[in-house]
């Protein structure tokens, strides 16, 4: 429920304070005074849009604020919304919304985190339904008619084994299309089998290309290594000026040392034996690394084809090869899949039969249980609209086959025909407002304690109404109060006696300025505005009392 509402500098509004009950609350004032400007600030915290021409003139803020208490049912839900827009969670059952605007800007606040427009829409469906000749009533919607049919025939576990069911349906549609999506074409599965083979043919290794263009490099200079390499040997043992032949000459020297110092003599033909060891060595190796350049024609064609088809390869599956054996895996499991594809394709679709088979038995309980809760709605709407003033109308709840989803498979649309002969028509192409009003003020008695939302607000549900008439209705919301909060806009003082709280709006007016005020009124105040309701004068003062006496 709508605990208080706080509005200042918003059109003719410079500050209002409005505690509400949490049974019937009644807005009265005369016309042009303002009361548009109280539901006004109601539709702004429930996500309406703000026209900046709507702050007060002179005034260079406005604000509107309120504080909802949500019930148990709805809390959680409303909690998880919060949550998911990353605003502060309910302070126990208070949910306080705020919006402030200025010339430049506006914002919002939902208990003191900010949000925006859509958070209070999303927020608003648990909160609070306005209806009036602007508003969007939420009953018009036909997705909302089923769900009120549901909750008035109690079908709670149905919708949950439906949704359930429908869940399954879906998981298996999506396991088929993402294996059909998988699923490769007869070309394409020829394609990875060809491409496998290929690569297979090839058998490329880990690190293979760059060893081998290694060793081409070295095969294709073999020519220059082959010189060089024979030059270096020469220079070392096999020449007459080479290396080793000097060590000779210096072997010789020592020798002669050795006469006249054999111990350091000794000492150095021994480190002149290793070098000469070093020198054979190291030409011995150059003279096997050259042998093993020396490729024949035949071998050096084996290389460059290797590379070659390693590179083709690489072009087509790379760029390396690592790449290549990944893609030879993958080829070579969407082959699999391909070969196995019939019993997969047979499995995917006995699934998703089941799965559509076991909902539409749940769709058709369902769609039962409306059918013989529908005729029980009509009549009961009947009544109450007989009580409202529609002495021969016509109510009906039409069904539909529809495309199978978690609500289950009908369609359906709330008909009304205010007058005997003329066919129901959908109740959103209703076009007078006032029936319109008393329409959903019917539905509303009726689904009380099935709608979901704590707070209606009424603007003028009264219009072109009086007598027997306006008593009923006053009689009526006054009902509906007991199981809801109601907030009506009214013009007719048989309905405004039966509010447990009174409000009243008035315009004072001065040679420069105009402002709205709004005050709950009671006692002898109380019985003057129905009296002015009532006409004015001593007569409608006594009149006032009975009625309110009477209510």
């Amino acid at each position: 429920m709508l605990k208080w509402l706080h509005i200042r500098n918003l059109a003719l509004v410079e500050e209002a304070a409005l505690d509400f009950s949490s049974g019937f609350n009644a807005v009265t004032g005369e016309t042009g005074a303002g009361k548009s400007v109280l539901m006004g600030g109601l539709r702004l915290l429930l996500g309406a849009r703000f026209e900046k021409s709507a702050i007060r003139e002179g005034a260079d803020r406005c604000e509107i604020a309120g504080l909802f208490s949500v019930d148990p049912d709805s809390l959680e839900k409303i909690n998880l919304i919060l949550d998911d827009a990353g605003v502060e969670r309910c302070d126990g059952e208070n949910l306080l919304i705020k919006r402030v605007f200025t010339p430049s800007s506006g914002k919002i606040f939902v208990n003191a985190s900010a949000a925006n427009s859509k958070l209070l829409a999303s927020l608003g469906a648990y909160l609070a339904d306005i209806h009036g000749a602007s508003a969007t009533v939420t009953l018009l919607n036909p997705a909302e008619q089923l769900f009120s049919l549901d909750r008035f025939a109690g079908n709670q576990d149905l919708l949950t084994e439906c949704g359930n069911a429908w869940d399954s349906v879906s998981k298996a549609r999506k396991e088929k299309e993402l294996l059909l999506k998988n699923m490769p074409s007869t070309f394409e599965a020829e394609r990875f089998r060809i491409d496998a083979e290929t690569i297979e043919k090839v058998d490329p290794k880990p690190g293979e290309d760059v060893e081998i263009e290694k060793l081409h490099a070295v095969a294709a200079n073999s020519r220059e290594i082959l010189q060089l390499s024979s030059s270096a040997v020469d220079l070392l043992t096999e020449s007459e000026e080479s290396l080793l032949e000097r060590l000779t000459a210096v072997r010789r020297i020592l020798h002669s040392l050795e006469r006249v110092d054999e111990e350091s003599a000794m000492k150095f033909q021994e480190q002149l034996e290793l070098i000469s060891d070093a020198i054979r060595s190291l030409s011995d190796e150059i003279t096997c690394h050259a042998e093993t350049v020396d490729l024949d024609a035949e071998a050096f064609a084996a290389i460059e084809e290797r590379i070659h088809d390693l590179q083709s390869l690489k072009r087509k599956f790379g760029p390396t090869i690592e790449d290549i054996l990944h893609y030879l895996e993958e080829a070579k499991s969407r082959v699999d899949i391909f070969e196995n594809s019939e019993f997969a394709r047979e499995k995917a679709d006995q699934e998703v039969a089941e799965a559509e088979n076991i909902h539409r038995k749940i769709c058709e309980k369902l769609s039962k249980a409306r059918k013989n809760a529908a005729g029980m709605l009509e009549k009961q709407l009947k009544k109450e609209l007989e009580k409202l003033g529609f002495k021969r109308s016509e109510f009906q709840i039409s069904f539909e086959e529809a495309a199978p989803e978690n609500t289950g498979s009908d369609k359906i649309e709330f008909l009304f025909s205010a007058n005997p002969g003329v066919r129901a028509l959908p109740l959103r192409d209703v076009a007078s407002s006032g029936e319109l009003c008393r329409v959903m003020l019917a539905l509303k008695t009726v689904l009380a304690g099935a709608d979901r939302i704590p707070t209606l607000v009424f603007d003028e549900i009264d219009a072109n109404i009086g007598g027997e008439t306006a008593v009923t209705v006053g009689e009526e919301l006054a009902k509906l109060a007991k199981s809801k909060q109601i907030i009506s806009i009214s013009h007719l003082p048989q309905v405004a006696a039966c509010a447990e709280k009174h409000f009243k709006v008035e315009k004072i007016t001065s040679d420069s300025t105009a402002e709205t005020t709004v005050m709950e009124v009671s006692g002898k105040d109380r019985v003057a505005e129905i009296a002015r309701m009532l006409g004015g004068g001593a007569a409608a003062v006594k009149h006032a009392a009975s009625v309110l006496k009477k209510a």
